[in-house]
């Protein structure tokens, strides 16, 4: 809790020991990383710019093809908002705010993209899908395949631009849909890389509902239009068709997935799970994508998700998932955290939890990098 400024007498008296380690490393006269976040900062309250920053963040609100609950367009900057309340301190991970940490404006282009985009989607959804009999919905399928393709590419082309200025690039959605850019910039600079997808969905479906980049999709396109992909490692599926698990049991190995119900099983006959992150972590190979969908956790913890799950991570058992990544030795490259939907009616818990997986998804990617 980073306590505003009428608290700070009570924050001192709580935080003594903290500031005591921060006092040799505060990165300038002017910021207190034990402070309360200024009005106006930046991501985790942070003053960097992204040309400072080693850490840069592309907000991504898009979210047309969502089919049940709504909201995750408005997800980055309700992660935004929550993560000037997370202490930079870290136990587990040290000081990731001291490499720089910056989160893009958000493009009103994009956000344009998405509201049009959803206008044309919203009355396909209202029938189940694209009836070929029907132009219309046909025509505007298209328009909505037509306008993710653009959000894809402009995401692809703006992870590009900050890889070559040798970042460390993660996005924030929007639905999980978004992540299809971000991940082929990095396996275009990462041949060979694995994507490691904690979900409650297998998202394996073909072209759902008729939209060819549905959220619903995102790992086949990823499998079937990214050759830069080694493996897809999956952690937590409870939700999926017969089709997706048929795609997955013939997919060669190259998709593996950790089913939740093996993982609860596993935890009911008494076995760790730190030994069963080292089971998942085997999977997959030196360099590592995360691709984390919110719904992936305990719906405790995401309740306005768009598509809960009961079940899932708890939040430490996510936590230590990442963590085993970087204790096998492997690099984290790049990640995306999706599906994150504030409450309508104003709650910052999804944000709050968003916004502290995300910090623990920077800490760990940065002690992953090896010098």
């Amino acid at each position: 809790m980073r306590y505003p400024p009428q608290c700070r007498f009570l924050r001192g008296s709580l935080r003594s020991d903290a500031r005591s380690l921060f006092s040799a490393t505060i990165m300038s006269p002017a910021f207190d990383p034990s402070a309360a976040a200024a009005p106006g900062s930046g991501i985790f309250g942070l003053p960097h710019s992204p040309d400072e920053a080693h850490v840069v963040l592309i907000p991504v609100p898009f979210e047309a093809t969502t089919s049940y609950g709504g909201g995750t367009s408005n997800g980055p900057s309700a992660i935004l908002e929550a993560s000037r309340q997370v202490d930079l301190f870290d136990v587990e991970t040290g000081r990731p705010y001291e490499r720089g940490i910056a989160l893009l404006p958000e493009p009103s282009e994009w956000r344009a993209w998405n509201t049009r985009a959803r206008e044309h989607a919203t009355p396909i959804i209202e029938a189940g899908g694209v009836d070929p009999s029907n132009p219309h919905l046909l025509s505007a399928s298209n328009e909505v395949n037509q306008l993710s393709e653009q959000l894809h590419d402009a995401v692809y082309r703006t992870t590009q631009h900050w890889l070559a200025r040798g970042k460390r690039v993660g996005a924030v959605g929007g639905d999980h849909s978004i992540s299809y850019g971000i991940i082929r910039a990095h396996a275009d600079k990462y041949p060979g890389l694995g994507v490691l997808h904690l979900d409650a969905h297998a998202d394996l479906r073909h072209a759902y509902e008729g939209f060819t980049w549905s959220h619903a999709s995102i790992m086949y396109n990823v499998v079937k239009r990214i050759p830069g992909v080694q493996s897809l490692v999956q952690v937590a599926i409870r939700d999926m068709s017969e089709d997706e698990h048929r795609m997955i049991e013939e997919s060669g190995g190259r998709i593996r997935t950790f089913f939740d119900a093996e993982l609860q099983n596993n935890r009911f006959d008494g076995m760790p799970w730190n030994q069963q992150v080292d089971r998942i972590v085997d999977a997959l190979p030196e360099h590592v994508y995360l691709s984390f969908d919110i719904d992936g956790l305990d719906p405790v913890l995401c309740p306005h998700t768009g598509t809960p799950v009961p079940g899932g991570l708890s939040f430490p058992e996510a936590n230590a998932l990442i963590a085993g990544v970087v204790r096998s030795g492997r690099t984290i490259v790049g990640f995306d955290l999706t599906e994150v939907a504030p409450d309508p009616q104003g709650g910052e818990w999804d944000g709050n939890v968003g916004a502290r997986l995300l910090y623990k998804m920077i800490g760990w990617m940065l002690k992953s990098e090896r010098k």
